[in-house]
């Protein structure tokens, strides 16, 4: 698979069958994605690789919570800005409809957000998540390259012929993943990627991005 082909196929996925993936893929992996930008060559990131039995534990923990009408932890970070306006708000209000709509959620249904939330907590189904931490001292350039290191971990991913799916709703139970993964205090959850194949009868779902028009302006001949 070609750079192209992984970043077309890229997407997050929401449906995982329970088909582990093999450690030497994800080995395989994360060793390559450690070549991914580092600012100053830090290398802020820190990963925690989630399977089996603590995996389980987790998701038993997290959906308990979720299941409760647990409001989360508070959080660390803010997830978006105050106040969204035109065109992010409007990206963002098609993006959802479109995305638990193919989760069979209606936008007004009484049980969304604890629906919704259970389902994040179960990570979708995959047998892996991907838990990225950064040192409380790090600054803004070095959450961006967290950023393109678990981009990195997506597209390399691909190759592999595995999806992902990134999850900030991790956050909202950081407690209960520190717990698990025994990260530091002195360590903020940036978030989860949940990794692992995808269901065979799964509703594919592939959000619209902008025209090149709104996002990139070309200077010079």
């Amino acid at each position: 698979m070609d750079v192209y082909e992984a970043v077309d196929s890229r997407r997050a996925v929401r449906a995982f069958s329970d088909e582990p993936v093999p450690m030497d893929v994800l080995e395989r992996v994360l060793a390559a994605a450690t070549r991914a930008p580092s600012s100053g060559n830090l290398q802020p990131w820190q990963l925690y690789v989630v399977t089996g039995e603590p995996l389980a534990e987790l998701k038993r923990r997290a959906t308990a919570r979720a299941l409760a009408g647990d409001p989360g932890d508070e959080r660390e970070y803010p997830m978006y800005p105050a106040e969204l306006t035109s065109p992010y708000l409007d990206r963002f209000a098609a993006a959802a409809a479109q995305r638990y709509q193919a989760l069979g959620i209606r936008r007004d249904a009484p049980d969304r957000p604890v629906r919704i939330a259970a389902l994040n907590s179960e990570a979708f189904g995959a047998p892996a998540v991907l838990f990225c931490y950064l040192h409380r001292t790090m600054g803004p350039g070095q959450w961006a390259d967290a950023g393109m290191y678990l981009q990195t971990i997506m597209l390399l991913l691909r190759a592999e012929g595995v999806h992902s799916c990134p999850q900030v709703m991790w956050t909202m139970f950081r407690r209960t993943v520190s717990e698990i993964v025994g990260a530091d205090d002195d360590l903020v959850l940036l978030c989860g990627v949940a990794v692992g194949f995808e269901k065979e009868d799964a509703v594919r779902v592939r959000t619209g991005r902008a025209d090149l028009t709104e996002t990139v302006r070309f200077i010079g001949p």
